[in-house]
């Protein structure tokens, strides 16, 4: 059996292998271009795609891809094989690096917000040496950004990688005014916790709401939910932890550093996080986890559901992300240390996240808003719709005390006595943990909890960096002149501290409370996709990204534009989706139950039955609801029929507003239905055989 060390990132193209493959000056340079970002030459490219090459047909490969994250939400590749004709009539396999660098997929099919008309085809696919490439069924796969023929930015990962260029830049220079001379070069790293729910793929098939949109339209609640609570972190069955250890094992193979797994609170559902990786390694492995997840689950007769909330009741599903900064020096920024009241240096960058998470409040909501996540966002099982900060009891002492000139009093780390002589004590940390904060800070990193489980997270975290890399250039402007640095940093920590401490909020996130404070303090509360995505082109957030060089406003509009489209068009399948169900199967199979009941009171009475009341007021139950549900189809019907009167942002408003409530409508007395009908009769897998099926 081969073991872990060997196993892992044995189908990557890793630095080991570059290391034994390439001329050592060649790899010297492909290093400088990784870690300094220095421009690559076309020689080395050529030397690297032919070692590349060999490599991969070395492993069995026959075709390349250019692996990208277009606006649609997933990834795209388009494949390619190595074979050129020879000169007699035989083939050989070649690839350069013009090939490597520069793919052409056709662009015409993939979003673009209107900047592209459908005629202008052309699109661009470009090399990203910083995410290594890997092979998968016999494929090489190169990690690539996506542009149009114009230049216009189609994709996800290009504005991470502009950001996270941004970021180092100022903060390298804010870091040398602090005398910090020796850093060149600081990354934002990124560790994504992944959650998901896995079902039985027999029920899946059953279930077109699943199959089209991902989630359960109608499903009454099943005797037994979440409440027990026996679930999370309980017993892997047999089946899961199976495909658990698949997953673990194609994972390591492709560089991703699966560390931990466990049952989450939902029945059915489970959690995977890895160990940090940069920001756009860590995007481009989040990708392939949720891939290389669906796949393992087809190979066990299971089925992988990344909707943020595939069952109504139980808990969705989300996507913790944890984010820092951290120098070439190996220094983390966001580290505390063991005295942070003199650690100026941690002050200053936790000052401009401050900063930057209450001025920008509006794009950390809405670069999490999807159709699925608004189930989540505001429910007792993720953070609200609104923005705020957690720093805990020791940290938020220590804002207090910069802000009012007061001395600092740690709790310090105690140790936490057991009471039993065979279990040993040990260190307690400085502050709780609050998981019901949507940005909190958990001792060396930030982690912003709000993402839904589909998201990519390359769009909060461009926006995260982008933000924080404006504040820190601002700062760099106030302190690049003075005479006395220290008593500069000083004052302007405590300045921004005290304009901006009304983002930080170390208390119950999901207390009604809490809405009315920070309504008082000035927060948004923005509970919908609609509502969060109309400030996306406020002026002051196409300013950020313009001025930091990330997107155009022209591609803000056109991402603005590609949102709002993609939020109608879920809600419009999820409506039509509804109305097959109930027209086809669930009105039909009432029907068919109610005549069954009249039968049997028919049959009852002939044979001189004195009561036939069970059979007469069911009738009269199930009669009148599914009167009222078949009005409510219609009326769904009609909603939907309407919306062709609107477009962009008024179009999402009218599906949130008008048709997600008539669905609403409908499913409640679907599911009061499916309470009341015979289990023979109800067409669909109810949520009981479903999770509580594996």
């Amino acid at each position: 059996m081969t073991s872990v060390p060997e196993l892992f990132g044995s189908m990557v193209f890793n630095d080991r292998k570059m290391e034994e493959r390439l001329p050592h000056s060649v790899y010297k340079a492909l290093k400088r271009t990784v870690q300094n970002g220095e421009p690559l030459d076309i020689s080395v490219a050529n030397a690297v795609a032919n070692a590349m090459k060999e490599w991969a047909v070395e492993m069995g490969c026959t075709h390349y891809t250019h692996w990208f994250q277009p606006m649609t939400g997933v990834t795209a590749e388009k494949h390619d094989s190595f074979i050129y004709p020879g000169s007699d009539g035989t083939v050989i396999m070649e690839f350069s690096g013009k090939e490597l660098i520069k793919g052409e997929p056709d662009a015409s099919s993939f979003p673009s917000g209107g900047i592209r008309a459908t005629f202008e085809a052309r699109g661009y696919t470009t090399w990203d040496p910083t995410s290594p490439a890997f092979i998968r069924d016999k494929t090489l796969y190169i990690p690539t950004a996506f542009c149009s023929y114009t230049g216009e930015v189609l994709d996800k990962k290009t504005p991470l990688l502009r950001s996270m260029e941004k970021l180092s830049s100022v903060a390298v220079e804010l870091l040398h005014i602090l005398g910090k001379t020796d850093v060149t070069r600081v990354t934002t790293t990124v560790g994504p916790e992944q959650e998901y729910f896995l079902i039985d793929k027999e029920m899946y098939d059953k279930r077109p709401d699943l199959i089209y949109t991902g989630r359960t339209l109608f499903g009454a609640p099943a005797p037994k939910g979440q409440e027990l609570e026996d679930h999370y972190f309980g017993s892997i069955k047999t089946r899961v932890a199976a495909f658990m250890s698949d997953l673990d094992e194609e994972l390591w193979k492709l560089g991703v550093m699966a560390k931990t797994k466990h049952n989450e609170v939902a029945p059915s559902q489970h959690e995977l996080a890895p160990i940090f990786a940069t920001s756009n390694i860590a995007t481009d492995h989040n990708e392939l986890t949720m891939e290389i997840m669906k796949k393992t689950a087809e190979k066990h007769g299971l089925v992988c559901l990344l909707h943020e909330k595939p069952f109504a009741g139980v808990n969705g599903s989300g996507k913790h992300n944890n984010w820092s900064i951290s120098t070439n020096t190996g220094e983390n920024l966001l580290d505390p240390g063991k005295t942070p009241e003199e650690n100026l240096q941690f002050q200053l960058f936790l000052a401009a996240i401050v900063k930057a998470v209450h001025e920008h409040q509006d794009l950390l909501r809405l670069t999490v808003a999807s159709a699925g996540n608004d189930h989540r966002l505001g429910a007792n099982e993720a953070p609200p719709a609104i923005i705020s900060m957690y720093l805990g009891d020791d940290l938020g002492a220590l804002v207090d005390s910069i802000i009012d000139g007061t001395e600092y009093h740690s709790a310090g780390r105690t140790n936490m006595l057991t009471g039993v002589d065979v279990l040993a004590d040990f260190r307690k940390d400085t502050s709780d943990r609050n998981r019901t904060s949507p940005f909190a800070f958990t001792g060396n990193k930030f982690e912003f909890r709000a993402l839904g489980s589909s998201l990519n997270i390359g769009c909060p975290n461009y926006m995260l960096n982008t933000m924080v890399a404006d504040e820190l250039a601002q700062f760099c402007e106030e302190l690049s002149g003075a005479e006395d640095v220290e008593a500069a940093v000083r004052s302007l920590i405590r300045r921004t501290l005290t304009e901006h401490r009304n983002i930080i909020f170390n208390g119950d996130n999901y207390s009604d409370e809490w809405v009315d404070e920070a309504a008082r303090r000035g927060l948004f509360n923005y509970r919908s996709l609609p509502e969060a995505m109309a400030h996306y082109v406020d002026r002051k957030n196409i300013d950020l990204f313009e001025r930091n060089g990330i997107v155009s406003e022209a591609e803000i509009y056109a991402r603005y534009e590609i949102e709002l489209e993609n939020y109608s068009k879920q809600l419009h399948i999820e409506a039509l989706t509804m109305i097959d169900m109930a027209e086809k199967n669930i009105t039909p199979a009432v029907i068919a139950y109610v005549n069954s009941l009249s039968d049997a009171a028919l049959a009852k009475r002939s044979l001189g039955a004195y009561s036939v009341y069970a059979e007469t007021s069911l009738i009269g139950e199930l009669s009148d609801k599914v009167e009222a549900f078949v009005k409510k189809t219609d009326e769904l019907k009609s909603s939907v029929a309407a919306a062709d009167k609107y477009s962009g942002l008024e179009l999402a408003e009218y599906y949130r507003n008008e048709v997600f409530e008539r669905m609403n409508e409908l499913r409640t007395i679907g599911d009061e239905m499916e309470s009341r009908t015979s289990a023979a009769y109800w067409p669909y897998p109810s949520y009981g055989e479903i999770l509580f099926g594996v």
